[in-house]
């Protein structure tokens, strides 16, 4: 890609986002049914029943962005202004897939009560919160905090976008090894907010063979560098491991998924494996490249890139969800309605193959598939 162009092109529009109006403004009929006198019968309508505000203004159908900038995937902390270019990408994703209206907003990187009462002090603007790029374990308060004082759904990319499209991945790889999902032995690789979050998915699934691992090497719950949230999980799996090393850990496991660094990984770690299902989704760099991966005898591969078969991207996930959240007025979302989503990705695909087990970014029926799933959920069909 020409980065040239790139920052040619950015620059040129000041950006990638624009506000656009849904009402003709040309004669004085319309802007008195637009603005004044005709916004004083809805404030009015609005001051007798606040809930009215997400029925007659913007705020019913739009979804804030926020970013601090301390985790931009590849990049690290880059700060707020940093972390604006991505979430502001991300808004422009979610108009042209969805039709949903998003609007970034970069705020410092405060202290986590200020950071959620600044977000609570305005959410009266908007029907739901998408949180990007904030790094752990700061990001599991703050959308846990949200998630108990707000009625709007709160949601963080990093963990259950990322969680639901590998689960539906996963899904689909352990049809092609001719397994069952639940017998999967699966190494995380990667305990931040992605892995984390991954892991409680699996859990929530049936997966129970499920191993840790971080840059120390494999955890468990008597360690003592452990925060709240990586403790909290430990106790809820059962599996027990006398693996040390992600080497060890990866010797007669299923599937691999890494959601870390790259260059981590060795042929002979994916040669030790279980008819290797190869989730190596660092970007840019993957944990193990996918030629060689193949080499060392992996079934499946997928990695974060567009480059390789199975992209495994969070773009098949927020758009649709977040239409979903909207159209079914949804105030929190669980892991079940994850489960239930990465399901309805999943059987996309309806034969799968080593090559084709996700659905593409561009396929046409992801972003209805997605937000038919949280439809299907809430009616309890």
């Amino acid at each position: 890609m020409n980065m040239e162009l790139v920052k040619k092109i950015h620059k040129a529009h000041t950006g990638v986002l624009q506000i656009d109006g849904e009402l003709p403004v040309s004669t004085m009929e319309e802007l008195g049914e637009a603005y004044t006198p005709g916004v004083a019968e809805i404030s009015k309508i609005i001051a007798k029943d606040h809930n009215l505000a997400h029925e007659y203004t913007v705020s019913g159908k739009l979804v804030a962005i926020v970013t601090d900038g301390s985790a931009v995937l590849g990049l690290g902390d880059i700060g707020p202004q940093g972390g604006l270019p991505v979430i502001e990408g991300k808004a422009l994703l979610y108009k042209r897939l969805a039709n949903v209206n998003a609007i970034p907003l970069a705020l410092d990187q405060v202290d986590i009560d200020e950071f959620v009462q600044t977000i609570v002090n305005i959410s009266k603007s908007f029907a739901g919160i998408h949180l990007e790029d904030i790094a752990a374990p700061r990001c599991f308060e703050i959308e846990q905090k949200l998630a108990e004082r707000l009625d709007i759904p709160v949601y963080h990319d990093d963990q259950e976008g990322t969680a639901i499209v590998v689960l539906a991945g996963l899904i689909n790889a352990a049809k092609v090894v001719n397994k069952n999902l639940q017998d999967l032995k699966v190494v995380i690789n990667g305990v931040g907010a992605s892995g984390l979050a991954t892991a409680e998915l699996l859990l929530e699934s049936g997966i129970k063979k499920i191993i840790l691992v971080d840059k120390k090497g494999v955890i468990n719950s008597t360690e003592t560098s452990l925060n709240d949230y990586q403790y909290d999980l430990m106790k809820k799996i059962d599996f027990q491991t006398d693996a040390t090393t992600l080497a060890e850990a990866m010797d007669g496991a299923d599937a691999f998924v890494g959601l870390s660094v790259g260059g981590l990984v060795t042929k002979e770690m994916v040669e030790s494996m279980n008819d290797g299902i190869v989730f190596a989704l660092a970007n840019p760099q993957p944990e193990i490249e996918p030629d060689l991966a193949k080499a060392a005898g992996a079934k499946i591969i997928a990695t974060g890139s567009s480059q390789h078969p199975n992209q495994v991207n969070n773009i098949l996930a927020f758009p649709g969800l977040f239409r979903g959240l909207l159209e079914n007025h949804v105030e929190h979302f669980s892991p079940a309605m994850e489960a239930s989503v990465a399901k309805g990705l999943a059987e996309m695909i309806s034969d799968p193959k080593p090559e084709k087990i996700i659905p593409g970014v561009f396929d046409k029926n992801v972003v209805k598939t997605v937000s038919d799933a949280v439809t299907k959920f809430v009616k309890g069909e």
